[in-house]
């Protein structure tokens, strides 16, 4: 008999967002392979697990994918419950389809647990719905990061027919999301909303334009961080905006306050 592997989404970072169901697979769980943004307080909800750190960050060494494919296969031949923990949800670029494809070649019995995912977490965070009765009505979720081979500016071909736009892992492709939507015809003063660290304590808002969207990421988003593209997420009187550097740490330094509190 082979165990189960699980593919859990650990959310968008806050640990009391997961769900209860991912709780209990990290509580009964033999082995946890770990994305490196999970939280901590999150993987040590496994307390009797073995732990894998199997991260992928953008820049940095990082595990070959192929390798946890391997691992996930030859430890479901050991153990009762295999967990391989996701940020966000599994199957919102998170690399799950090539894992259960590995999995299901080789015979693996295997559940995914869906998480929330950093999209949904930010248009929380900045108090906007993705989606408004009469404005918005289509959400693109687009990363422009993209493998060897694959058409460049195909990613932003969602986006050119949405409302709204989340984009996954721009922060460095900053200049390249704002030139590639604006030569497609979006307005160069369509609003910005880039949350850092969404969820966390840490958490920080700014709000820009396309046209302007390089010069601020590239001056001062260090953590990870999800934009969010589209007439509603200008910023509004009730939340600190980025008419002044002053406004915008003072919101990331409300947060804080709040989130401690």
């Amino acid at each position: 008999m082979t165990g189960t592997v699980y593919l859990v989404g650990a959310g968008p970072g806050a640990p009391d967002l997961l769900t209860l169901r991912a709780a209990r697979l990290l509580g009964d769980a033999d082995i946890v392979f770990h994305d490196a943004l999970v939280h901590p307080e999150t993987i040590a909800l496994a307390a009797r697990a073995e732990k894998i750190a199997v991260g992928k960050r953008c820049g940095r060494l990082s595990t070959a994918q192929q390798f946890i494919n391997k691992r996930l296969v030859d430890s479901a031949h050991k153990h009762r419950i295999v967990v391989r923990l996701k940020g966000g949800d599994p199957m919102l670029f998170g690399r799950a389809q090539e894992e259960l494809s590995a999995l299901e070649a080789a015979g693996i019995q295997c559940e995914v647990v869906p998480g929330v995912t950093a999209a949904l977490a930010a248009a929380a965070a900045v108090r906007t719905s993705l989606t408004q009765r009469g404005s918005a009505r289509s959400v693109a979720f687009a990363t422009p990061r993209v493998g060897a081979g694959e058409n460049t500016s195909a990613w932003a071909d969602g986006l050119k027919a949405a409302d709204a736009g989340a984009i996954y892992m721009g922060v460095g492709e900053a200049a390249n999301i704002a030139a590639t939507l604006i030569d497609a015809g979006k307005p160069r003063t369509l609003p910005v909303a880039i949350v850092e660290n969404a969820s966390l304590p840490d958490q920080c808002i700014r709000y820009t334009t396309l046209a302007a969207l390089p010069q601020l990421a590239a001056a001062s988003i260090k953590g990870p961080a999800l934009m969010l593209i589209g007439s509603q997420f200008a910023p509004r009187d009730t939340l600190a905006d980025d008419r002044t550097p002053d406004a915008r740490v003072e919101r990331c330094r409300d947060f804080a306050r709040s989130a401690a509190g």
